[in-house]
């Protein structure tokens, strides 16, 4: 068997693109495989067709020599558009490789390890009485763990007003509708909040502080992640379980914050550090230090599957993050999807990632530039989304 084409599409297939990676081979089975690095599609589209350049030709079992390959190749070694790329590739290899053995990528990776993957919603922005209402039809929907992002007071109406963050207002108002939600759900739902990299330690401690009698779950991504000692540091100031990771573009990155117990959950996203081959050696080295997996799952169908034959096949699983956005996706375009029932995801039996991709409805689903939205403190100075 060899690989005939690798072909990308940029999608803009609900809010925002999508990235699809398929390779086709000389025996008319074809893989699917999807990037991270949203928003960044024309460099993930020119990464791809540098690597087409030698993949086509080359036996598509061959999957970690061609991960290697595709790694180290070029003497400069990762990146984030390096590592989304293979991770794409490297996705659609496995699921080639299922649909050649005729078996699901579960099965290939170990077997099942359990019956269904539990999933984790968002449960909207912690800024209004709204965001009460909405935990409640959450949990009415059958969710039992929800995440809420930080959010600011009503903002003036003038223009570009959307667009400020102050971390400080922020943390109050998140500590506060934190606490009303936990009244009104009780003690049973297990409930997280995501900062998205947008405070400082101090400002974390504070929020710490604010929200320790909330028991909460988990406390996501709340500081930049590029120096570790900052997390360190992060980890003297308070006993809340964090969760790091989604933006880590190989093993190496998690380095250490597993060997220096800095996470207590593993937020591994599939299609961002290196695929189904990456991502099961950072689980294994996991499973050593006794961390969960918690994968990051932002994006598309084929994010959403890796994602759930990866939590369905290791042991040290948590909790999958679910997009309620998953049932936008047109079904022309992905007419075999993966199927939630109330707050976990079905795993089929069917061959390789399990589900369908119509290439020929891609043409309707156009790429449009699309940019994460710029955030700045109100005396103009950046800060993080």
């Amino acid at each position: 068997m060899k690989i005939t084409a690798v072909k990308s599409l940029a999608l803009k297939a609900t809010f925002r693109n999508i990235f699809i990676v398929k390779i086709e081979t000389d025996s008319g089975i074809y893989g699917l495989g999807e990037s991270g690095t949203a928003s960044r599609e024309k460099a993930l589209a020119g990464m791809v067709d540098h690597f087409a350049q030698f993949l086509v030709g080359q036996d598509p079992r061959q999957i970690e020599q061609i991960w290697q390959t595709l790694y180290r190749s070029q003497y400069f070694e990762g990146g984030t558009v390096i590592a989304a790329a293979i991770s794409a590739i490297d996705i659609a290899l496995w699921d080639i490789l299922g649909k050649t053995l005729d078996t699901p990528i579960y099965q290939l990776l170990g077997g099942r390890s359990r019956d269904y993957v539990n999933c984790f919603c968002n449960a909207g922005t912690l800024n209004g009485p709204g965001c009460v209402d909405l935990a409640r039809q959450r949990v009415e929907e059958g969710w039992r763990t929800l995440r809420f992002g930080p959010g600011m007071p009503a903002p003036p109406a003038k223009e570009d007003s959307d667009n400020v963050y102050e971390p400080h207002e922020s943390i109050v108002l998140a500590a506060h509708w934190l606490k009303e939600i936990r009244k009104a759900l009780g003690p049973t739902i297990r409930l997280s909040v995501d900062f998205h990299h947008r405070l400082s330690v101090a400002e974390t401690a504070d929020f710490c502080q604010r929200a320790e009698h909330v028991d909460l779950m988990f406390l996501e991504e709340p500081i930049r992640s590029e120096n570790p000692k900052a997390y360190a540091a992060l980890r003297q100031m308070t006993s809340m379980p964090l969760a790091i990771g989604e933006e880590f573009s190989s093993k190496w990155a998690f380095l250490p914050y597993i060997e220096e117990g800095l996470t207590n959950y593993a937020r591994v996203d599939l299609c961002n550090v290196g695929g189904f081959t990456e991502a099961r050696k950072v689980a294994g080295w996991c499973e050593t230090h006794y961390i969960d997996m918690m994968p990051h799952n932002p994006l598309g169908p084929v994010c959403t599957a890796a994602s759930a034959h990866f939590c369905t096949a290791i042991n040290n699983f948590s909790l999958q993050e679910f997009q309620h956005t998953l049932h936008e996706f047109p079904r022309d375009l992905f007419p075999v999807q993966l199927e939630l029932e109330n707050d976990h995801l079905l795993v089929p039996d069917r061959p390789g990632l399990g589900i369908e991709f119509n290439e020929e409805a891609a043409a309707d689903y156009g790429f449009e530039y699309d940019e994460c939205p710029h955030l700045f403190r109100r005396d103009g100075a950046y800060t993080n989304w």
